[in-house]
């Protein structure tokens, strides 16, 4: 009886202890399991090599190609068989015909006497200035075959508010702009159906100052839903969204045909001239101000500002307050191939050109190595590079009547690419 309890309590230590060790063991169980699975599957996906420390004696160009084909083409001008500017140019083409052939635009109407018919209606003068681009494309697409008067045909509604003439009106100003559009939004949404049907997805905006960044603090919504055409194109601040939202280019108009002057008459490697608006100019100028290839001005100039952009090889889109400038632009009419030093700037028309092809994008911790990224370019490459400038300057355009391909039809060409998750909205 005694050994039978004593036999018992021992086969119930035994089990206890069992009972014990099992977590335990199958815990170290998984843990090896867990530890092989990952040792082997790891073996199966390729791992990007180790980034060394930037070395000064070998700096690293951005976006550009190590081998470019020697062949330099002569042909200049419109769009070719052989231009390779564009991601896919014969996709572009047969999407531009469609989009020239059917996308229609309802802006919500304004009549001339309505109190803020400045805002909203078209200048009856010729645009100007450093943020013409917002008025030229109001202008160009109220005089253009997109419009339509009939909002069931339409697949884009346009906001036509200017925030440039906001900024100026003094019942408005600055710091009213945000209740402005608060209050414009509601109205529409109270007064048509076309708002609350997609919650504004399918409606777009223009702006090209930089308050517009800040404009949509007060209707939420627009900054969300709503497709933002702006010049201020930076996916590293928030309320921008690459793919819903678009790059619009900031350019000076100019009326007078591109002028030309050939590679070979570009006596300075690099040309820059601004005001000190950001650090990235200040460290850009402080670097290199004292240098004799690079010339870079922080004060009026002595001599014509397009002489600078005429007489260089490379010129430098620095940031200023904004990723944006008009240098790009700028650069681009006078045939300069140009620097972009502005981290984070989504690039206009990104989606549709090969901005490598044409410029050359250099990080800003990289202004000390400037010199050496662009004199290591190849006489080749900067051929190269410089024909395609000459071939997409005809994209970074305005006129007064729109062309094929222009800055207008281009910037209507990315509303058109972005239209198609709004259709799906609707359903």
């Amino acid at each position: 009886m005694a050994a039978s309890i004593v036999l018992g309590m021992s086969s119930s230590r035994c089990s206890r202890r069992g009972l014990f060790f099992l977590p335990i063991s199958l815990a170290f169980t998984s843990s090896v399991l867990l530890f092989l699975y990952v040792y082997y599957t790891s073996k199966l996906y390729v791992h990007p090599p180790e980034f060394s420390k930037i070395n000064p004696q070998a700096p690293v160009r951005v976006g550009k190609s190590q081998q470019m084909d020697n062949q330099i083409s002569q042909e200049v001008g419109s769009i070719s068989e052989n231009d390779d500017a564009f991601h896919d140019r014969s996709l572009f083409m047969a999407k531009y015909k469609e989009m020239n052939r059917s996308l229609k635009i309802y802006a919500y109407p304004y009549k001339k006497d309505d109190p803020f018919a400045n805002v909203m209606l078209p200048v009856d003068s010729e645009p100007k200035g450093n943020y013409a681009s917002e008025s030229y494309f109001k202008k160009s697409l109220f005089e253009s075959h997109f419009i339509t008067n009939d909002p069931s045909e339409a697949e884009l509604f346009y906001l036509p508010f200017s925030i440039a003439s906001l900024r100026h009106d003094k019942r408005v100003g600055v710091g009213g702009i945000q209740e402005f559009i608060r209050e414009y939004i509601l109205n529409i949404s109270q007064s048509y159906p076309f708002w609350n049907r997609t919650g504004g997805a399918d409606h777009f905006y223009v702006a090209c100052h930089s308050v517009g960044r800040s404009a949509m603090e007060k209707a939420v919504q627009v900054k969300l839903n709503a497709i933002q055409v702006v010049c201020s194109s930076s996916y590293f601040l928030p309320g921008y969204v690459s793919h819903k939202d678009a790059s619009i280019p900031q350019i000076w108009p100019r009326k007078a045909e591109p002028p030309t002057r050939l590679p070979y008459q570009r006596k300075k490697l690099a040309f820059y001239a601004g005001a000190m608006n950001s650090k990235v100019r200040e460290f850009l100028v402080k670097t290199w101000e004292n240098d004799s290839k690079i010339s870079v001005h922080k004060s009026r100039l002595h001599t014509p500002y397009s002489e600078g952009l005429l007489g260089s090889k490379f010129c430098i889109n620095a940031k200023g307050f904004e990723v944006n400038t008009a240098r790009i632009g700028d650069a681009l009419y006078y045939g300069c191939v140009p620097v972009v030093l502005a981290d984070h700037y989504d690039l206009p028309y990104a989606d549709i050109l090969k901005w490598d092809s044409f410029s050359v994008v250099v990080s800003t911790w990289d202004i000390p190595f400037l010199k050496k990224i662009l004199q290591e370019i190849s006489e080749n490459e900067y051929l190269k590079l410089q024909r395609k400038v000459m071939s997409v300057r005809e994209h970074f355009q305005w006129h007064d009547l729109p062309v094929d391909y222009d800055a207008f039809h281009m910037v209507m060409f990315e509303l058109w690419l972005r239209r198609s998750h709004v259709r799906t909205l609707r359903g």
